[in-house]
């Protein structure tokens, strides 16, 4: 029988470890001996939730030990677990989460490379980010490894690992199958990603994917060179597309690491610039998709409509992407929305949405685009469970979940949000989801703008308590972001860590796959709304000169 409130859940999670709340969240830590993966299987599993990230943390400056955390996100009970695991740098070796909950295969071994933490009994203990040449128990984000520090390359041409193989692995030198590389450059592809697909003949009978391509270091660099406020402005550059939830995230996990209120009216003004920002989006995506499907007149006519919500961020804030608006405890003064822009606001909305409506409905009911995305590329609402997946893309498998509504921030608290749920599974349900998404963010808007108040823009911030843990979640148009933060010393972080959607997302993209025509995979692809620039990694080493660099994409802006 599930837990009625939080009393009888922290009551029942003492079967496992010692559960305390911190603020909005709840750490449970002390797990005891043999205990670890049934209560990872009462979070995920039994009690309905879902597994979001997990952080590896240096913290023997601070306590002696490595640290783990394993987030789930509790939807009906409002709040987020913490399943802290301590390593001893000794022998830094904790139990893996992966055999239980897939989605954590990634983060997992993620940590293993930057903190250098094992996982014992991961299925797939080998190198996710880091170069194969790249030298052994070297980890950057170890505090104590300089961010600016220049190793020695190798003199070896790194060899190419081949991930380990799953149950259902098609073996590359199988004479019934060939293998079909796309990517990492790609015609139908918009970033560098690497996507291995198994044929027999038009069929798809096993994929998999080869990430991790753009890196900037963002989390090192932040730690250790940025100011709080400093860090909104490399935030935001994580993704192309949707930076600005990415800045609220990071401000929202300061803010509650330190307790800062924000005033009502920078609630208001992050939430209309939010869903701005959602409806260019979805604007962009929809017009990929239906280019992918050969449309190219739909294409046209949603990019020309995005031209139109871009020119209006442009006037609300000096840009048309990346806004610069957030700080921490609020929202710089000259962003405010003053009643000549709440008109300006109103009136190109009203606009966009009449001719919106004209053509799009007509798009989707076309039965060229229902046969190219129906009962195709489907996700199962078991596998979207099972892979944690976000946003859109697990609405459109019949999970009802959206940031805004369990754990409502900034100005969502106190309006309603309309969130659309399909049931199929398939592109088709991921089309509907977010044509009707624009739509409700633009009644939204109108909404919040009624009912902005006349309140200050930002909170005082002269001090953060050090040691303090914040997370701050907000519902991208991918899905949900999550910033972790541990505050630090002299105005800077001790430790920072984003997880953008398509981090959870990707892991997917393999099921959906398996079965489906060779031709429909760059649709089935696309259909997740990736963006591998908030989510991929990687170090260029030039073998003759020595130079290392980040290897940039020439388009989106990203990288963590």
């Amino acid at each position: 029988m599930r837990p009625r409130n939080k009393c009888e859940l922290m009551t029942n999670l003492r079967r496992f470890g010692e559960p305390r709340l911190r603020g909005k969240y709840l750490f449970i830590s002390r797990i005891k001996s043999g205990r670890l993966k049934d209560l990872v299987d009462y979070l995920h599993w039994r009690l309905g939730g879902y597994y979001s990230t997990s952080i590896g943390v240096d913290e023997r400056p601070l306590d002696g030990y490595f640290h783990v955390y394993h987030v789930f996100v509790l939807e009906k009970y409002g709040v987020y677990v913490l399943v802290d695991l301590p390593a001893n740098p000794g022998h830094p070796v904790v139990e893996s989460i992966t055999p239980i909950v897939p989605a954590a295969n990634w983060a997992e071994r993620e940590i293993m490379d930057f903190i250098g933490i094992k996982f014992r009994a991961h299925p797939e203990p080998h190198r996710l980010i880091l170069p194969d040449d790249w030298p052994d128990n070297v980890y950057p984000l170890r505090k104590d490894f300089p961010y600016d520090e220049k190793l020695p390359t190798s003199d070896k041409i790194a060899k190419l690992v081949r991930e380990s193989p799953s149950d259902t692995w098609i073996a590359e030198d199988s004479e019934d199958h060939t293998a079909i590389p796309v990517g990492p450059y790609h015609p139908a592809l918009h970033e560098p990603e690497y996507f291995e697909l198994f044929v027999e003949g038009e069929k798809i009978v096993d994929a998999r994917y080869k990430g991790f391509m753009v890196h900037r270091g963002i989390e090192k660099i932040a730690e250790s060179r940025l100011t709080y406020n400093q860090v909104p402005f490399i935030a935001e550059r994580i993704c192309g597309i949707c930076g600005f939830t990415h800045s609220t995230a990071y401000c929202q996990a300061v803010e509650e690491a330190a307790r800062i209120d924000v005033p009502e009216r920078a609630e208001y003004i992050r939430s209309i610039l939010l869903e701005i920002e959602r409806i260019h989006s979805h604007f962009l995506w929809m017009g990929v998709a239906f280019h992918l499907l050969g449309y190219d007149t739909g294409f046209m006519i949603m990019w020309r409509l995005r031209e139109s919500i871009m020119d209006l961020a442009e006037k609300l804030t000096g840009s048309r992407k990346m806004y610069g608006a957030n700080i921490v405890g609020g929202i710089r003064d000259k962003w405010d929305i003053k009643e000549e822009k709440v008109a300006l606001i109103n009136d190109t909305l009203g606009k966009i949405r009449e001719e919106y409506l004209k053509y799009v409905p007509k798009i989707i009911s076309m039965e060229e685009i229902k046969k190219r995305t129906r009962g195709v590329g489907i996700l199962s609402r078991s596998d979207a469970r099972k892979y944690s997946v976000l946003g859109p893309h697990a609405r459109a498998s019949g999970i009802n979940t959206d940031v805004r509504r369990y754990r409502p921030y900034a100005a969502y608290k106190y309006v309603d949000v309309e969130i659309p749920v399909e049931d199929d599974g398939d592109i088709y349900a991921r089309i509907i989801i977010r044509h009707e998404e624009i739509i409700a963010s633009i009644d939204l808007i109108h909404r919040l703008l009624d009912n902005i108040p006349r309140t200050h823009l930002h909170a005082d911030t002269d001090y953060i308590p050090e040691r303090r843990y914040g997370i701050g979640c907000t519902e991208a148009p991918r899905g949900e972001d999550l910033h972790f933060v541990i505050t630090g010393k002299d105005n800077k972080l001790y430790r920072w860590r984003p997880r953008a959607p398509t981090y959870n997302n990707l892991l997917s993209v393999p099921t959906m796959l398996r079965g489906e025509h060779l031709a429909d995979a760059p649709i089935i692809i696309a259909s997740i709304d990736p963006c591998f620039s908030c989510t991929d990694h990687i170090v260029v080493v030039d073998l003759r000169s020595g130079r290392r660099r980040p290897l940039r994409t020439g388009g989106l802006v990203g990288g963590r």
